[in-house]
């Protein structure tokens, strides 16, 4: 390392400097530990020495500091921070990716007037325009702006004109400004996102990554007026007022939830993609979000790589298809590699895996419409470098030729389907769980304090409500007017009980046809109760036919108390749910003493009829197919329930008696009144409210542990042997216990007869042995008593999604 030569004219300053010399051999402390000075300005000839750590600029009012920001063990930047905040948030900084030395960095407002930040060696690593200028000091502003001004008090340079990932009250977003994320949660050097003014002035997110670049925000499908956005104005004018209100010339306005003076706030573009909004609480120091772009983060593009797909578990995550593994453990910015060669690809051989409400965003070789599935499909087998297609009805079918896989999310609100190609050479293993971890994104783990807030504009997103802004935000006028409609007769019919939130939030997704039934309505429907159809722990079921001639099951809650709490659950709970393999609800009748519930009615009756109740006769066997359906049906319920669902829920009772069956063998789960009562957030220890089925229920119930979705992953466990077996296993805990260690011991020794143990054997050989397999292994893994060990429901569905297509039938007899 060497030492810089002093000018003749500043020898007299060496005792000075030796001393400086024997002090900076001491240990540095970083910004986030010191007590600042409250020098809130230097003039020229001035120098800020990164081993002094009294050497930092302060704004009149205390709330921002800058100067060397401690990065690394030997690594410093020159930034500017919040003074408050809990982990001192950096709002600026000088070359982000260029960190200087903890020894002999200096930042030094030179003679010639140019304010230079250089590294031990003397490398200038960063410095302003101001050169040759009446320059004369250098001041911090309680805005947080650093800003450069001759003696009249004429601004030359600013750090509000070179902003980094941040942009604070009256920092404007210039033409040329761009703000970009950091790399990860924590680190300060650029990553891959950023918001900016495009060529047509618009301001967007755009990712930028090693392999792609993709805009996501605003919605890319839409046009300019569809996203409530204007392009005329080119003058670009953006800011964000102090009372937390953003305005910009091209229209995306929004406000804080708090809005109002006094708070300190800051707009950044996060390491995860989002653009958010935060308020910082002086009193703790911590941040919350006040608003943000996107409610879901799987619509951010490039967040897990190539070949990976966003998933809500139910918090985002990153996962890799089916015969498809991580390329760099712990590195989802690099993404999924196939576990098979890309050139095998034969027209001939090839097949396709079913991904539902799966799609990877862009990247399509070819996009047709009014085209059958097979003609797509055809599309894509007749081409070598297609990886797989996307199909969609939307009204005609929509064909999308695949030639690489980037940005891939799952959603329900996706009505379309991925199909991976796939080898037929690649065998499928037992049971390979579908590659999840969780993503690096989520924000709320950097703060103290998370909330999300409604507020005013088009772009107001709340974490709470989840909804899919950019299509309900632009529903025309007329339609925006019917929901207005339907939302004062909802609340008219309601009034009498104040009904929660998640109802108010879901009726969009129920029929104009939910709706609040009489007493006498639904006694005349059911001929007085005449026709039962089963009964259960809260009260009995009938067959029923309204007014308008439709078949309904009206289940009747017995216990006045109880049936309240149960009636509200059920309701509250259709509220937040909207899937084919769930019963649908038409409504209630909470009139006196009198708690019903009204379902559709299915032909086919309850799973637990089907499989033990019925005559020994072989016409009323379930055959091998239609039970693979119904696994394959509830796995998908569940699935929605546990990782799609707008609001998480558990069901807590799954059975063959809460599986119901439509004529076409499509299961659809039932009876929701548990559910409610152990939703995320709310407190689990009054088990003796739990009424879960014994021989279903998960350890964690009688152990105190905590209840998570792992508790129905068990109980779909027991149905699944129970499908299988076509008898009860869970009437005897124990006797499940000795199966399944007994098949576990035969195939660990290689006895092929152990399919014949656990399939019924009037199935008569009409069965698919690799099917046979992949369900018993995924049954005995849901049954673990360790719940950490069981696959999630997200899991279970990629592997019965993997063997859903096996076409031959094998005798295991």
């Amino acid at each position: 390392m060497r030492t810089p030569s002093l000018p003749p004219s500043q020898l007299f300053l060496c005792p000075l400097f030796i001393i400086s010399i024997f002090l900076s051999s001491f240990p540095t402390v970083s910004p986030s530990s010191t007590t600042h000075s409250k020098a809130t300005l230097i003039n020229r000839g001035s120098s800020l020495y990164v081993e002094h750590e009294q050497d930092i600029l302060s704004s009149p009012d205390g709330s921002f500091s800058c100067g060397f920001y401690k990065v690394g063990s030997n690594a410093f930047t020159f930034s500017i921070w919040f003074t408050n905040s809990a982990n001192k948030t950096v709002a600026w900084t000088a070359n982000r990716d260029r960190p200087v030395h903890s020894r002999g960095s200096t930042i030094a407002f030179r003679g010639d007037g140019s304010m230079v930040l250089t590294d031990v060696d003397g490398t200038v690593v960063w410095a302003t325009n101001t050169s040759s200028t009446d320059a004369s000091k250098a001041e911090l502003l309680n805005s947080g702006n650093l800003v450069i001004t001759n003696p009249v008090g004429s601004v030359l340079w600013q750090s509000f004109d070179s902003p980094t990932d941040t942009i604070l009250p009256s920092q404007p977003i210039i033409k040329q400004a761009k703000l970009v994320s950091s790399i990860a949660n924590g680190a300060l050097s650029s990553g891959y996102y950023s918001l900016h003014f495009d060529s047509d002035n618009l301001l967007r997110l755009r990712y930028d990554g090693p392999e792609i670049s993709s805009m996501y925000w605003p919605f890319p499908d839409f046009n300019v007026w569809q996203n409530g956005r204007t392009n005329y104005n080119s003058s670009r004018p953006t800011v964000l007022d102090d009372w937390g209100r953003f305005s910009s010339s091209d229209k995306p306005e929004f406000n804080a939830s708090d809005a109002g003076p006094g708070i300190k706030r800051r707009l950044t573009v996060d390491y995860d993609g989002n653009l958010r909004l935060y308020s910082l609480n002086d009193s703790n120091g911590s941040w919350k979000i006040t608003w943000e772009a996107l409610a879901q983060l799987c619509y951010v593009h490039g967040a897990c790589g190539r070949n990976g797909i966003c998933v809500y578990d139910p918090e985002p995550r990153c996962s890799c298809p089916p015969y498809y593994e991580m390329s760099d453990d712990g590195d989802w910015n690099r993404g999924c590699k196939p576990l098979f060669n890309l050139s095998s690809y034969s027209p001939e051989e090839d097949r396709f895996i079913e991904l539902p409400h799966t799609d990877f965003y862009g990247f399509d070789d070819s996009h047709t419409t009014n085209m059958s599935f097979e003609s797509c499909k055809n599309i894509c087998l007749n081409d070598s470098s297609c990886q797989g297609f996307g199909y969609r009805l939307s009204g005609q079918g929509h064909c999308y030729a695949k030639g690489a896989f980037f940005n891939g999310y799952r959603t329900p609100d996706f009505a379309g389907s991925l199909y991976l190609r796939i080898p037929r050479s690649v065998e499928a293993s037992k049971f390979s769980s579908f590659q999840v971890s969780k993503l690096n994104c989520n924000a709320i783990e950097a703060y103290d304090d998370y909330s999300a807030a409604s507020s005013s504009g088009i772009y107001v997103i709340s974490r709470r409500k989840e909804i899919w802004v950019y299509f309900y935000g632009f529903v025309s006028a007329f339609g925006v007017i019917e929901i207005l409609f339907i939302a004062s007769g909802w609340w008219f019919l309601f009034r009498r009980r104040e009904i929660p939130d998640a109802v108010e939030e879901g009726y969009q997704m129920i029929t104009s046809q939910f709706r609040r039934f009489t007493y006498g309505e639904l006694k005349k429907a059911t001929r007085n109760f005449k026709q039962e159809l089963g009964r259960g722990g809260s009260g009995a079921v009938y067959k029923g036919i309204l007014n308008d001639k439709r078949v309904v099951a009206v289940k009747r809650l017995e216990d006045v108390t109880q049936g309240e709490d149960e009636l509200w659950a059920e309701v509250t709970t259709i509220g937040k749910i909207n899937h084919m393999n769930l019963v649908r609800m038409y409504g209630f009748c909470s009139e006196g003493k009198h708690r019903l519930l009204v379902y559709e009615y299915l032909e086919n009756g309850s799973l637990d009829k089907l499989l033990f109740d019925r005559p020994r006769k072989e016409d009323t066997l379930i055959g091998w197919k239609q039970r693979f359906k119904i696994v394959v049906g509830v796995a998908k319920g569940l699935m929605y329930l546990h990782h799609e669902c707008l609001e998480w829920v558990i069901h807590c009772d799954v059975k063959p008696e809460n599986i119901l069956l439509d004529l076409d063998w499509q299961p659809k789960i039932a009876d929701f009144g548990l559910a409610k009562l152990s939703q995320r957030g709310a407190p689990v220890s009054d088990l003796s409210r739990i009424r879960g089925t014994k021989g279903y229920m998960a350890p964690e119930w009688a152990l105190n542990l905590p209840i998570t979705g792992k508790v129905d992953v068990y109980s779909y466990g027991v149905v699944l042997l129970e499908i299988m077996k076509g008898k009860r296993v869970s009437d005897w805990e124990m006797d499940m216990r000795k199966l399944v260690r007994l098949v576990k011991d035969k195939i660990a020794s290689d006895d092929e007869s152990w399919v014949g143990d656990l399939v019924e054997m009037r199935l008569k050989g009409e069965l698919n042995i690799k099917q046979a397999e992949t369900m018993a292994v995924i049954a005995f893994l849901c049954v673990e008593e360790d719940s950490n060990r069981r696959p999630t429901m997200d899991a279970v569905m990629e592997n019965l999604v993997a063997i859903d297509e096996e076409p031959h039938l094998h005798s295991a007899m």
